[in-house]
């Protein structure tokens, strides 16, 4: 294997490895929901710390890599979301109320370390492949896709056992080791080049920019509402089996990796702008068919649904917004990673805290507004950049 493959293969082994992680909280909720007796509404706040991290190791990723350099920051990330692991597998020996400090401490460390992933992990298959570098983003989103649909499956699997501390302990230890090998490889360092659209002040200064963000957040609250509650609606809403449930779950992440591979070869025929506009189409026909979930086979098909839905909208959206500011796009890239972990984690947040009122099935229905606001939000957006590359020099 020559020294290019061994580093593009650090970026997509890490990639798999953030996916693993990042799964990690959402398929041990039965496990760790029945060890400690948390409540609804506690379960849907361990994502709190987990946003907020999320957020701050975006903005100080995005900040901070123009000074230390993006490995830095990735080597940070790695290291941080190691400790995440190895404070999930603590929480299974603490007692009490410190067993849920020590859960919220490890999403926070999961937060943070996402969010100083979203620069690096976004940034590096442009400067590896640049001739294709839409589809070799959309294969790093693939690869860390398939981390979050074997995770559950390897929860799932590890719990019928008795084993499931082995899964985080085991994510603890591939985090360091993973963190000394990137270490000592050569990692490509970015160099901005010009946008192709002029740009004559930062993101921030073009409408553009807060209408993609908008367009993640919003899109983040349909992810977080599927994946997160997919396994505790289906177990308990539903009275199906464990294995069942971990298996919606894993069919989520399962059809997001098919999805975004089908779209990668789409994408050589197609403008992404045709795929982006769809899938948002098909993430609200998932949340209209999985209120009416009775059978196992309906909630593999209905969680694979919403994967497919799901699939390549993010990475598409990445790719739109790095075409738009290719001169920033490590910048651009963590700005929308803490977008779709706001989002993500304040839609567990409010689905936790509205389900004494109402339950997951009609929350479900009332979801299918985020992808048609979603659908909106791109309308403008294409608009606006279609009029900002054909305007006047």
């Amino acid at each position: 294997m020559n020294r290019s493959a061994t580093i593009a293969a650090v970026v997509y082994v890490a990639a798999l490895f953030q996916g693993l992680t990042l799964v990690s909280f959402p398929a041990s909720s039965d496990v760790l929901m029945q060890a400690h007796r948390f409540t609804d509404a506690q379960y849907g706040a361990i994502f709190v710390p987990q946003v907020a991290a999320a957020i701050l190791g975006a903005l100080g990723g995005g900040a901070l890599s123009g000074r230390f350099g993006l490995k830095a920051i990735f080597l940070l990330a790695l290291l941080v979301n190691a400790v995440s692991q190895a404070l999930l597998a603590l929480s299974a020996f603490v007692p009490g109320p410190p067993a849920y400090a020590t859960v919220l401490a490890g999403t926070a460390c999961l937060g943070l370390g996402f969010g100083l992933t979203g620069g690096p992990l976004n940034t590096y298959p442009r400067l590896l492949f640049p001739t294709k570098s839409d589809t070799a983003l959309l294969m790093l989103h693939s690869t860390l896709g398939v981390g979050l649909s074997i995770g559950p499956l390897l929860v799932g699997w590890l719990t019928m056992r008795q084993a499931w501390l082995a899964f985080p302990v085991g994510l603890a230890i591939a985090g360091g080791v993973l963190a000394i090998v990137a270490g000592t490889a050569k990692l490509p360092a970015d160099h901005p080049a010009k946008s192709t659209i002029a740009m004559d002040s930062s993101p921030a200064a073009h409408p553009e920019f807060w209408l993609l963000l908008s367009i993640a957040v919003v899109y983040a609250f349909a992810e977080g509402t599927f994946s997160s509650w997919a396994v505790i609606f289906v177990r308990e809403s539903r009275g199906l089996s464990p294995m069942t449930a971990t298996g919606a779950l894993s069919a989520f992440w399962a059809a997001l990796v098919a999805g975004r591979l089908l779209v990668s070869g789409v994408l050589l025929r197609v403008s992404p702008l045709a795929p982006w506009s769809v899938l948002p189409l098909v993430i609200l026909c998932a949340f209209l068919f999985i209120p009416t979930i009775m059978t196992p086979s309906a909630a593999i098909f209905g969680f694979g649904l919403a994967g497919l839905g799901c699939s390549a909208f993010f990475p598409l959206t990445v790719a739109t917004a790095s075409d738009r500011f290719s001169g920033a796009v490590a910048f651009v890239s963590s700005m929308l990673t803490a977008a779709l972990m706001f989002g993500s984690g304040t839609a567990s947040f409010i689905v936790g805290g509205l389900r004494t009122s109402l339950s997951l099935e009609e929350l479900y229905r009332v979801s299918a507004i985020y992808p048609a606001i979603v659908l909106g939000l791109i309308a403008v957006t294409v608009r606006l950049i279609h009029s900002r590359q054909w305007a006047p020099a």
